[in-house]
C-alpha cells in the first residue's frame, strides 16, 4: 500500500477540476519505455518459518533495513509484510538486475536478525496476523473494511503480491496503444491469476481457491475493488469510477480519521461537508481503490500473488514486459485473451465467472488454460527480442514446462506436491541476471 505522504490543506477542488485531474493523470502516453515491478514478502523465522516473529524483532530488524542502500524504495505493510518497488527501468533487464542486487542487500541484512523473506500470496503459516502498523491511515482503513466483512483485514495483514507496472502506451491506436494496453491488462488478466495463483490456504487452512489472495479482493466493497467499465473511453471511466467511489477516510492530519458511511467522493466535492475536499484528498483516494488494473499515469498490474523461491517473482514480470512491450507478441497475445472480454457480464473483474474461476481453479479451467499457453508461447518467442538474458528465457521455459502446459500452478505444489517434469524445486537459487 502506498505510503501517506499527501499533505494536509490546499485549495478546495471543484467537481470539473476533478474530473480534469483524473483524465490528466490516469493515462500519461508516449512510447512504451518503462518497467517496473513491486514486491510484497512475509518476513519469517530464517529456520523455522512455522514461527511468528515478535513485533520488537521485526521493528528492529526493520529499522537497521533503512540504513541499507537500495535503488528500490523499501516499504511495510500492515501485517508487517516488506515491499520493494523498482525504480522505473529502462529494460526488462535493468528491473531484473536492480531488483535482485537489492533483494540480495535485503536478505543479507535480514539473515544477521535470523529472518528471511518468503514469497507466497498468504501467509501459509500464520493465524490471523497483528496488525504491524498503527497508524490514523490504517485505523480508518481498517474500521471501513471490517463494516463489509473479514476480507478487508485479511487482505492488510495476510497478504502479499507482484506488482507488474507498464507505460500507458501511445496516445494513438494499435497494439502499443493506451486503449489496446489497458484493455489488454484486464484481458490478460484470469491468465495471470491462474497461472501464478500461489495461496491455496488461509491460517493454515486450505480454502477450495488456488488465489485465496484475489478472492480477498474481489471480496472487498462492491465498488472498492472492481474495474470500471471496459467498453468506452478509459479516462472517462476512470474518472467516473474515483469520483462515484465511497470515501474510505477523511484525514484529520494527527488526529483519528472519519470514516463515513456511503460518502461518494462526488457528494463530497458537490456538498463541501464534512469540510472541503482538495487535490491531495483526491490523490489520496486514488491510493484507496484497489482495481485489478490500476492507472496512475502507467498502468499497475495488481492481480498476481507472490511467487515461491527468491527469483520466482522474475517469471510473471518477464511474461508481462514480453506480452506488453514487444509489438508481435502484443497483438498476438490481445487477439488470443479478448473474447474474455466480451464474457465478463454485469459483474466486471474481478468478480465476474471468469476471473472467479481462474482464482479457484487456476490452469484447470479450459479456456484459460489454453489461453495461458498462448501466451506464455508468445512470451517466449519475444522475450529475445526484448532482450532478456538465457536465465530469465530458461526460467519462463522452466515455469511452462512445469505448470502451464499441464494446467497447473504454484498453488497446486502446495496442495500435492509434485517435482515436475523439470525438477525444478521451489526455492531456487539461480541467478536470473545473467
Amino acid at each position: 500500500m502506498p505510503p501517506c505522504d499527501f499533505p494536509e490543506g490546499g485549495t478546495p477542488l471543484s467537481e470539473d477540476e476533478a474530473e480534469d485531474l483524473l483524465r490528466c493523470i490516469c493515462f500519461k502516453t508516449g512510447p512504451p519505455r518503462t518497467i517496473g515491478v513491486e514486491l510484497e514478502w512475509f518476513v519469517h523465522e530464517l529456520h523455522v518459518p512455522r514461527l511468528p516473529v515478535p513485533a520488537d524483532r521485526l521493528r528492529t530488524a526493520f529499522a537497521h533495513l533503512r540504513t541499507v542502500p537500495l535503488q528500490s524504495s523499501l516499504t511495510f505493510e500492515p501485517g508487517g509484510q516488506l515491499e520493494l518497488s523498482s525504480p522505473p527501468a529502462a529494460s526488462l533487464m535493468e528491473c531484473v538486475t536492480t531488483v535482485s542486487a537489492d533483494l540480495d542487500a535485503v536478505r543479507t541484512a535480514l539473515r544477521a536478525f535470523g529472518l528471511t523473506l518468503a514469497g507466497y500470496g498468504i501467509d501459509p503459516w500464520q493465524s490471523p496476523r497483528a496488525r504491524f502498523l498503527h497508524e490514523p491511515r490504517y485505523d480508518a482503513m481498517e474500521t471501513y473494511l471490517d463494516r463489509t466483512g473479514p476480507a478487508g483485514r485479511a487482505m492488510m495483514r495476510d497478504s502479499a503480491s507482484v506488482q507488474v507496472c507498464v507505460d500507458a502506451g501511445y496516445e494513438e491506436p494499435g497494439p502499443l496503444g493506451f486503449e489496446r494496453r489497458w484493455r489488454l491488462a484486464h484481458a490478460l488478466g484470469p491468465v495471470l491469476v491462474a497461472a501464478f495463483a500461489n495461496s491455496p490456504s488461509l491460517y493454515g487452512s486450505p480454502t477450495g481457491w488456488r488465489s485465496t489472495r484475489q478472492s480477498l479482493w474481489a471480496d472487498l466493497d462492491p465498488v472498492r475493488g472492481m474495474a470500471p467499465p471496459l467498453g468506452g473511453d478509459p479516462r472517462a471511466a476512470w474518472a467516473a469510477h474515483v469520483l462515484d467511489a465511497p470515501v474510505m477516510c477523511v484525514r484529520g492530519g494527527d488526529q483519528p480519521w472519519t470514516v463515513p458511511h456511503g460518502l461518494a467522493f462526488r457528494d463530497w466535492l458537490r456538498d463541501g461537508r464534512p469540510r472541503r475536499a482538495t487535490r491531495a484528498d483526491l490523490d489520496y483516494h486514488v491510493t484507496t481503490l484497489f482495481p485489478p488494473v490500476r492507472p496512475r499515469g502507467h498502468l499497475e498490474l495488481r492481480m498476481i500473488d507472490a511467487q515461491p523461491g527468491e527469483d520466482g517473482w522474475v517469471v510473471p514480470l518477464a511474461v508481462t514486459a514480453a506480452l506488453f512491450d514487444d509489438p508481435e507478441a502484443a497483438e498476438a497475445a490481445y487477439r488470443a485473451v479478448s473474447p474474455f472480454l466480451d464474457g465478463t457480464g454485469p459483474a466486471g473483474p474481478p468478480r465476474d465467472a471468469l476471473w472467479t474461476a481462474a482464482a479457484q481453479d487456476g490452469l484447470g479451467h479450459p479456456a484459460v488454460h489454453a489461453a495461458a499457453i498462448a501466451c506464455f508461447t508468445l512470451a517466449q518467442e519475444a522475450l529475445p527480442r526484448i532482450g532478456a538474458a538465457p536465465a530469465v528465457r530458461k526460467a519462463v521455459a522452466a515455469f511452462t514446462e512445469r505448470y502451464v502446459a499441464p494446467g497447473r500452478c504454484p498453488a497446486d505444489d502446495r496442495l500435492s506436491p509434485v517435482t515436475g517434469a523439470s525438477g525444478i524445486p521451489e526455492e531456487s537459487g539461480k541467478d536470473v541476471r545473467t
